[in-house]
């Protein structure tokens, strides 16, 4: 019988690398040890990340942060892929650095930052033809590979349980209907919501607000995801929220899967 071969990703939105890096950043990644790291809102070109990273060996390193200080995407792995493709070919979101998709032998890997629709809704539309957009990409990819990885921020609590105070924040960004809509799509759409997979339970959240000490009192919202296509759902090891790692005001959450 032969042995499975196990891969450990990493999924985290820094908000902002240099910021991250002064929270502990490197020993995490030295202490972990992952085979993938799939970051975001990385705000940092990659000749930052070449000079934090000329110390580690073994990383293949791939930056996407078009604009200076703004969002942006990065993965560092272990394992070499046979193609990188950076955005979606879509101008106005390629511009703003939000998709990184690495091609495995078993697997491809989508590291994605979804927009915040933001205060009053304003980007709201942005979002949604984002979302449409990121779709039919996964669509596309499905034909190359039904083993689809899509992991990242996705700015938005799909349930009730994946936030503290649902009823004062339907009309807000992050818990609008056409938001939680479009996560309904998502999943619909032949992937599955790795961390429910393991746990159906209330208070688990990978984002919380500086204010209010709102991550000491846990009041917060699970907003990033490993979303994994049906065909890889026997692979799934498991799927966690490292809520206890400090440094950004999201955690990173890990997913274990084998082959």
């Amino acid at each position: 019988m032969n042995k499975k071969t196990k891969f450990k990703i990493i999924s985290w939105n820094v908000n902002g690398i240099r910021a991250c890096i002064k929270k502990g950043f490197v020993n995490f990644v030295k202490n972990n040890d992952a085979d993938i790291f799939c970051l975001q809102e990385v705000k940092a070109d990659k000749l930052v990340f070449d000079e934090i990273f000329k110390n580690f060996k073994g990383y293949l390193i791939q930056c996407f942060c078009p604009k200076k200080g703004y969002s942006g995407t990065a993965v560092f792995s272990k394992i070499k892929p046979y193609k990188v493709d950076l955005g979606l070919g879509v101008k106005k979101f390629d511009e703003e650095g939000r998709v990184i998709t690495f091609y495995f032998e078993k697997f491809i890997l989508i590291n994605s930052y979804f927009p915040n629709a933001r205060r009053g809704l304003e980007r709201l539309p942005f979002k949604r033809e984002f979302n449409r957009e990121m779709l039919r990409y996964w669509n596309k990819l499905k034909k190359e590979n039904k083993n689809i990885i899509v992991c990242g921020d996705f700015n938005v609590a799909h349930k009730e349980i994946d936030l503290t105070n649902p009823k004062q924040n339907r009309k807000n960004a992050g818990f609008t209907m056409e938001e939680r809509e479009d996560m309904d799509k998502f999943i619909k759409n032949g992937f599955i919501d790795s961390f429910r997979k393991f746990n159906s339970e209330a208070g688990n959240y990978t984002w919380w607000s500086y204010r209010y000490n709102a991550r000491l009192k846990n009041i917060g919202w699970r907003i990033d995801y490993f979303l994994v296509s049906e065909a890889l759902e026997k692979c799934i090891i498991s799927s966690s929220i490292l809520s206890s790692i400090q440094g950004s005001d999201h955690c990173p959450i890990e997913l274990q899967i084998g082959f």
